[in-house]
């Protein structure tokens, strides 16, 4: 797996020209019109890399950009890689590791799902600032040494500083934000009712089929990060209806202009 992450790298960094990104972002459903905010420099599909996943699930463009927000060099992923689409959790969280070898030092997350406190609503931006794996541990299997410690600490999984940071943007702002524990769930199923209640339980604001992976990754190697849901659908009892993707993608898109603002006041500060 060392070698496979270092020969995209190497594969990347040829096709950009040498381009260092200092700061990583993953765009999740619905999402990916941050894009539109970076002064794009190169742009490659997934499928124009060798031995890169491919995405399939609509609302994920498929495409990583390289170029400049505000003035901090980026890469972001216009599209992830879930679980449930049959990639192995390496190949998960390959392209975290790949960014890690193009030289970010810290890494944004977004992503769409249902929320499981009863104070949320739908619409509302929750910034995670803790999470719970029921996911197969990424880390799993032999340790690549090069990558980081057997053994990670994940104390803090989400930067502190940066919620902080986040809170502040968002109250100059007038915008309204949420923060909670996300859990991680493998999918592609939407919860039952017995699912958002254990949810619940268990200590969880939110739930989803990301990002704990990518951040589970990305700390082994002693990334910092920073995480925001958009809750698209509730699952709180005598609240719960049928969800399709569409409505989550329905949902995801018009909260994004508030999230997109967080996000580039975020990055344009580390």
């Amino acid at each position: 797996m060392l070698h496979r992450i270092q020969r995209i790298a190497e594969h990347l960094k040829k096709a950009t020209e040498g381009f260092v990104p200092g700061t990583g972002i993953i765009l999740g459903t619905g999402l990916s019109g941050l894009g539109k905010e970076i002064d794009v420099k190169f742009a490659i599909p997934y499928a124009e890399i060798p031995e890169f996943p491919l995405s399939t699930v609509q609302g994920h463009p498929g495409k990583l950009l390289f170029g400049f927000l505000g003035e901090k060099p980026v890469v972001a992923m216009q599209g992830r890689f879930h679980y449930y689409e049959g990639w192995t959790m390496d190949e998960v969280v390959l392209p975290v590791r790949v960014m890690k070898f193009l030289g970010i030092d810290r890494l944004f997350v977004s992503n769409a799902c249902g929320g499981v406190d009863p104070s949320f609503e739908t619409g509302d931006l929750m910034i995670i600032d803790d999470h719970i794996c029921l996911f197969p541990n990424p880390l799993i299997g032999k340790n690549i040494d090069e990558l980081g410690t057997r053994f990670p600490d994940m104390s803090e999984p989400y930067d502190k500083e940066l919620i902080a940071k986040a809170k502040g943007i968002a109250a100059r702002n007038g915008i309204p934000v949420q923060v909670g524990t996300y859990v991680g769930l493998s999918g592609p199923t939407l919860e039952t009712p017995a699912e958002y209640r254990y949810v619940r339980i268990i200590g969880g604001n939110a739930v989803g089929m990301s990002t704990v992976p990518e951040v589970i990754a990305a700390r082994h190697m002693g990334i910092p990060c920073f995480a925001m849901s958009v809750i698209t659908d509730m699952g709180v009892e005598g609240r719960i209806e049928k969800t399709t993707h569409e409505m989550v993608q329905r949902v995801a898109e018009t909260a994004e202009p508030k999230l997109t603002l967080i996000m580039k006041e975020l990055i344009a500060s580390c």
